[in-house]
């Protein structure tokens, strides 16, 4: 496999990383908690990093895809890893006729990883900040963009929310 498939898909296994970090644990209620008016609730961003990753995913299958609203907030989180799993296979074997490497970069993937930084965002609106720790040594790999992340490497021991 090449370096930029290999690169594609470890940035995949880190957008699953990062979910689950900011899901892990996450309060009863936390899913369908809505910050202010038009702002998506937790269970409406992991549907819609899914209708963003099933775009992707139609550069190489063709068609469309729209994710429609499932039952529950884990009904979300499933299928949300159920995708990252069906793009990292297409990514590893599909050709790149439609969509550069980059431009899958630079558009779908990055828009997913920033959607997942509004979860973590939620988190702290919530009242359950997500810890930091050092992703530099993280255990992500391109192999796993299940929902059964590991836990942190290198938690930050001591921290503090900016309120004290």
């Amino acid at each position: 496999m090449d370096e930029k498939r290999e690169m594609l898909r470890h940035y995949l296994a880190a957008i699953a990383y990062r979910a689950q970090k900011a899901l892990r644990d996450s309060p009863e209620g936390f899913g369908d908690h809505r910050a202010a008016r038009g702002v998506r609730t937790p269970r409406e961003l992991a549907r819609h990093i899914t209708s963003v990753l099933g775009y992707a995913r139609t550069f190489f299958l063709g068609g469309t895809y729209h994710a429609e609203p499932l039952p529950t907030f884990n009904d979300e989180i499933a299928r949300l890893h159920d995708m990252l799993e069906s793009l990292s296979e297409h990514i590893t074997s599909a050709a790149f006729d439609r969509v550069s490497p980059e431009q899958l970069l630079q558009g779908p993937l990055s828009d997913a990883m920033s959607h997942v930084g509004q979860i973590a965002m939620l988190r702290r609106l919530f009242g359950s900040p997500v810890p930091p720790e050092n992703f530099i040594v993280a255990d992500i790999s391109a192999e796993n963009v299940g929902a059964d992340q590991p836990d942190p490497i290198s938690p930050d021991e001591v921290w503090t929310t900016p309120d004290g």
